[in-house]
């Protein structure tokens, strides 16, 4: 018989997971949807797809949902108080971005922070329940990268951070770990 696994310790392993920091957006009946997200990731190169986790009872879900394409910002070192802001659960929907310098995009309408490393703009693929969150896998329809910016916002046991680079890399690994 398998035992529980204890909350305290599943949530202290995955708080352990550093990963990048996203802002999610969507357009449905003309008002604009929003959350930061670090559950997620890239899916596959063909076909581009890509995927968030998003939380059943976040307004963001049904609106995602409902709209069939969605914007995502992967957030750069000084979108810090944007990712903060959009997290913040009950904030107004009016005006939400008012405060950030966003753009929209072309292909969705989606609200994209100019604070980003990078942007893409997807239609829902696929929807997958899993728990208490919904799989959203969407198709990529629009991918640009900032030549502005280099230094990602990550996240790491419930704390914002930044990356200490290193000159080894998958493409130029250290000699000294051969």
């Amino acid at each position: 018989m398998h035992q529980p696994v204890d909350d305290a310790a599943f949530r202290q392993v995955l708080g352990r997971f550093t990963s990048g920091v996203t802002v999610v957006s969507t357009v449905q009946g003309g008002v604009d949807h929003a959350l930061t997200a670090s559950a997620f990731c890239s899916v596959s190169l063909d076909p581009r797809l890509v995927l968030v986790a998003v939380d059943r009872r976040n307004r963001f879900h049904d609106a995602v949902l409902a709209a069939g394409t969605w914007g995502v910002s992967v957030l750069e070192q000084r979108a810090r108080d944007a990712a903060t802001w959009f997290a913040t659960r009950g904030r107004p929907l009016e005006g939400q971005f008012d405060a950030y310098s966003h753009h929209r995009g072309a292909r969705t309408g989606c609200a994209l922070l100019s604070d980003a490393l990078g942007w893409l703009e997807c239609r829902t693929w696929q929807t997958y329940g899993g728990g208490d969150h919904t799989l959203v896998v969407g198709e990529v329809v629009f991918a640009q990268a900032s030549d502005d910016a280099d230094e990602p916002l990550l996240y790491y046991r419930s704390h914002y951070g930044s990356l200490v680079r290193s000159t080894a890399s998958e493409k130029n690994p250290d000699p000294a770990d051969r």
